[in-house]
This record gives C-alpha cells, sequence and structure tokens, in this order.
C-alpha cells in the first residue's frame, strides 16, 4: 500500500514545534531578578 504524506501538514507541525523551543530558549536568555532592594530604589527615585 502506498503511503501519502501530508506535506504542508509535516511543515506546519514542525514549524510549530520550532516555535515553541525558540520561545522556551529566549525566555532562558533572560536574567533571574533575585533580592531587590525595594528601598534603594525608592530612594533613587526621590532624588
Amino acid at each position: 500500500m502506498a503511503v501519502t504524506r501530508l506535506k504542508r501538514k509535516d511543515r506546519r507541525n514542525k514549524a510549530v514545534a520550532n516555535n515553541k523551543v525558540e520561545a522556551i530558549k529566549i525566555l532562558k536568555q533572560r536574567p533571574i531578578i533575585k533580592l531587590v532592594d525595594i528601598e534603594a530604589i525608592k530612594a533613587s527615585f526621590a532624588k
């Protein structure tokens, strides 16, 4: 029996998967903000 590949759907599925991987990579590149000194930030605005 012959197998028909749905090429358009295959391309779309691969594109969706690649977009998800890229989005995860971009989110992982962002630095995590830890131990923010709120009082120092408020003092800098007061100046």
